[in-house]
């Protein structure tokens, strides 16, 4: 089979190699899966930089979620077993872990509804407890994390704020329906969140980006607010003045999903049952601008990592020939 392998950390576009190389063996409690669409997310860009957390041993392929299809037919999604991530034509993964695909999505959406929507809805119903009438700001709004915490945040009845990087990415912010989009670019952040909310601030902030975005939203987060951190993208991990939380009453609350992959599983499954429901009625779609084939995936990432993308851009190996 095909699969784009790193044998040494760098750049997308230098770093991965597509390579012919033997189907992955599942071990004790996985399963293979044939890749229908693997969605490219911001970890494949750190992976491939060797800057993730999480090390795989070289060589390996990225790839952390999957639309795939069972040996008997099932469309199920996934986090495949690293090092034999998902820019490949097939996968293993942890047979426990699997979640049905939604028939109301094509596979490109149903694999991007796993890991941005379960981090949004972890994020702001788990730990922000996010309310109707609540006015919320996600950074990165037109992105694939924060599209997905948009249309969470719409979907519980919340006022949302979009913050975006330049016009193209604010028209798809406003397609999503943000009640108020905020180029950054050209836009003061802090003056226009006060201005719409009449003073008050946001309630719930939606941090995927840190750096200058962490440091502006804790100047205009509300009374008692709470500011979700989700991630780093812009490199930079800001270091919270303690003694500003305590003077403002806010607080600041870490997210990390795959901790609830592997301490609270049932949570996950329950998760994804509420994500299949909206998904059903119609309150959440994932925003996938793009569907490339399998040859295309390294300068995905690369366009990923450089912060051109809107939404998610899905790795479809069957466009340009893959199993079928």
């Amino acid at each position: 089979m095909q699969a784009w392998r790193v044998h040494t950390p760098g750049e997308p576009r230098e770093a991965l190699r597509l390579e012919e190389v033997p189907e992955p063996v599942p071990g004790e409690g996985e399963v293979k899966l044939r890749v229908l669409a693997a969605n490219v997310n911001f970890p494949d860009a750190l992976l491939v930089r060797g800057q993730y957390q999480i090390r795989p041993p070289l060589p390996f392929t990225p790839g952390v979620e999957i639309c795939g299809e069972t040996e008997d037919g099932r469309r199920v999604i996934a986090t495949p077993s690293l090092p034999h991530g998902g820019f490949a034509e097939y996968v293993t993964a942890a047979a426990h872990a699997l979640l049905p695909a939604p028939d109301t999505l094509d596979d490109a959406e149903a694999a991007a509804l796993h890991i941005g929507y379960q981090t949004g809805w972890f994020g702001l119903h788990r730990r922000a407890r996010l309310q109707s009438g609540e006015t919320l700001l996600v950074h990165a709004a037109a992105g694939g994390v924060g599209s997905a915490a948009v249309q969470l945040g719409k979907a519980a009845g919340a006022t949302v704020i979009g913050v975006v990087g330049g016009k193209a990415k604010a028209r798809t912010a406003e397609a999503l329906g943000c009640d108020l989009v905020i180029d950054r670019t050209e836009q003061d952040l802090v003056s226009h969140v006060k201005e719409f909310t009449g003073g008050r601030g946001a309630d719930v902030v939606y941090d995927p980006v840190g750096g200058d975005s962490y440091t502006a939203s804790a100047k205009c987060v509300a009374f008692e607010g709470r500011i979700v951190v989700v991630g780093f993208a812009s490199g930079t991990i800001p270091a919270p003045a303690l003694n500003h939380a305590l003077v403002k009453n806010y607080a600041i609350l870490g997210l990390h999903w795959g901790l609830y992959a592997a301490k609270e599983p049932a949570s996950v499954l329950a998760c994804h049952t509420e994500l299949t429901r909206l998904a059903a009625e119609g309150l959440v779609k994932p925003l996938v601008s793009e569907r490339v084939p399998l040859s295309a995936a390294a300068d995905a990432v690369q366009r990923l990592a450089d912060g051109t993308t809107t939404g998610r851009i899905a790795v479809v190996p069957a466009l340009d020939g893959g199993p079928r």
